[in-house]
């Protein structure tokens, strides 16, 4: 009798825990996307008021667009491939280096945030999930590399690159993701296991032009001496860059055929995007422990 009115109080029966259990996952779920729509405000009321970063970063890849193609221009026209110039061979790689770059500045915000105390008071706040930071910031530099990859793919068209159709242009935002979204991950880790913003621009600076110039961005593989063939087969950037540039080439192409060769063998265009997906995976796996450490 006592437990019928115990259970009628507290209404302690089975479908109510299973109503109670959904209910906290909705409102977990919706405070998540709440918390994290207005820290991703907050970064784009920073950009509005500060847009030199966006200028800039849509200005320098159109220099090296127009420089680069002018610096070619004379180049012969089989040079690079058969009847392909050298502007429609460089979009793919500004494309890409254009969104890296971005990425790789992913975690400049967080590192001044942390510096300026903002952090703090984000982590002591009541907060559904304190992974809501890091994902704002991720929802932030991956709409801005759309942005940014939009603006060069018209501009490499009135260049005389081309304009992919709407398909091919969907595999090219999806490469353009896939890239981003580790290099966005791995700079987020880097904004909070590294002491300050010094050390932080200090790492862009040395792995940024590197990381370029042991691409195919600027030059194809068969170009490159044997051990720079290898460092530019292990580097992630020609892994977005030789697929776009195949899509550029090949307006009808096909997932299966070989569109890089490597010192190991050929890779075709879904063997690559499954690349990217491990590269990915490999980051978010290894960023989590330091990011649950530092928001325990």
């Amino acid at each position: 009798m006592s437990q019928s009115i115990i259970s009628d109080k507290f209404n302690l029966t089975p479908d109510s825990f299973q109503n109670q259990t959904i209910s906290e996952k909705d409102n977990f779920l919706g405070d998540f996307i709440q918390e994290t729509l207005a820290l991703t405000k907050r970064l784009f009321i920073q950009l509005q008021r500060r847009p030199s970063t966006l200028i800039a970063g849509i200005i320098q890849p159109l220099m090296w667009l127009v420089l680069f193609g002018a610096l070619f221009l004379n180049a012969p026209t089989n040079l690079f491939g058969e009847n392909l110039n050298y502007g429609k061979f460089l979009a793919p790689g500004i494309i890409v280096f254009t969104a890296f770059s971005g990425a790789l500045n992913a975690g400049l915000p967080v590192m001044f945030d942390r510096e300026f105390g903002f952090l703090n008071r984000l982590l002591v706040a009541p907060l559904a999930s304190r992974f809501s930071i890091v994902t704002a910031s991720t929802i932030y530099i991956i709409t801005l590399s759309f942005l940014q990859t939009a603006v060069i793919i018209i501009a490499a068209s009135l260049l005389g690159a081309g304009l992919p159709n709407l398909i091919a242009l969907t595999v090219i935002a999806l490469i353009v993701f896939l890239i981003v979204l580790g290099v966005t991950a791995l700079s987020l880790g880097l904004a909070f296991a590294l002491p300050g913003h010094i050390e932080l621009i200090a790492v862009i600076f040395v792995t940024n032009l590197p990381l370029l110039f042991a691409s195919t961005a600027l030059a194809p593989l068969s170009f490159m001496a044997k051990w720079l063939q290898i460092i530019a087969s292990l580097n992630p950037l020609t892994y977005a860059i030789d697929p776009i540039r195949y899509i550029y080439l090949n307006g009808n192409f096909d997932f299966n055929t070989i569109v890089m060769e490597t010192p190991w063998g050929g890779l075709n265009l879904l063997g690559i995007i499954g690349i990217l997906l491990t590269f990915d995976l490999v980051i978010l796996l290894t960023i989590k422990p330091l990011l649950s450490r530092r928001f325990s």
